[in-house]
């Protein structure tokens, strides 16, 4: 029998799932989704998380005792600790106390600890390379480039030296403090372009990797303001709860914070990039074209 035909069909549905289908395509294709998509593609949050395990593990070890060398300090790690997160008085001495005297720490390492401290160290150099070649989709570097990663770390050593030997002066005007937070935001730009560059073997220009280096200066001292207003009084308060490793935990969370910068910076610098490069292409074909 021939089938009867039914009521006439008015299109709604389908009119319904094109624009939730032209909803998504937008969406997907703008710039936050696109960070998205592209942070999900290399587990930003994962190598994020693996950046503080080996921060813990390899790097913090070889920068105690290198720290400990500082005698003009007399504070140690725990110095360089409450620089970058710019703790409270509270939590600084909730700090010091959890890495010690400095000292100790120096007198009881040997040479082949410190040795083996730098070879672990390297591992940490390493990571940080992986995590740049996922960012811009690059093939691994061959094993003949793990000087590289030698080099890099001295860097990154003299760096946080420096870093922590010229901070603003206690009770200093605005003005002293704007200028050393502006000397600081440059010099955290410098080494961070720098960084990816000789990480990648120089694969990648130095326009191109620009604007990751800013996201990530930007990014570090947005995250400093971040422990000022919430790690500082987790500290504190994870202390009274947890005792010492309530502070581990909380210095865990920042290295994780510093990691999602550092990776996320030159994944969402690679993408302005990408955008700049869409524009400049499309500003001079229409100037072709007239």
């Amino acid at each position: 029998m021939p089938s009867t035909p039914g009521p006439p069909h008015d299109g709604a549905p389908t009119e319904h799932g094109h624009w939730i289908q032209r909803l998504h395509a937008r969406a997907v294709a703008s710039p936050l989704g696109l960070a998205w998509n592209r942070g999900r593609a290399m587990e930003l949050m994962h190598r994020a998380m693996g950046f503080a395990a080996l921060s813990l593990l390899t790097l913090v070890p070889l920068l105690i005792v290198v720290a400990a060398a500082d005698l003009a300090s007399g504070q140690g790690f725990a110095r360089w600790l409450v620089q970058g997160l710019g703790v409270s008085e509270v939590s600084q001495e909730e700090v010091e106390r959890l890495f010690g005297q400095p000292g100790q720490a120096l007198q009881r390492t040997t040479a082949f600890g410190l040795a083996a401290l730098a070879a672990f160290g390297v591992t940490f150099g390493s990571a940080v390379q992986t995590g740049y070649e996922r960012a811009w989709d690059l093939p691994t570097a061959r094993w003949h480039t793990m000087w590289r990663h030698v080099v890099w770390l001295a860097v990154l050593v003299t760096a946080l030296l420096l870093f922590v030997a010229n901070p603003a002066p206690t009770d200093s005007p605005a003005l002293i403090t704007a200028l050393v937070a502006l000397v600081d935001l440059l010099g955290t730009f410098v080494f961070f372009w720098w960084s990816q560059r000789f990480l990648l073997c120089g694969r990648i220009r130095w326009r191109a990797l620009a604007p990751g280096a800013a996201l990530t200066a930007l990014g570090l001292l947005g995250l400093r303001i971040f422990s000022q207003l919430v790690f500082s009084p987790l500290i504190a308060s994870n202390a009274v709860t947890y005792g010492q490793f309530g502070t581990v935990l909380v210095l865990q969370s920042w290295l994780v914070g510093v990691g999602f910068v550092v990776y996320g910076g030159a994944l969402v610098g690679r993408l302005v990039h990408e955008h700049l490069l869409v524009r400049r292409f499309a500003r001079s074909g229409d100037v072709g074209a007239s």
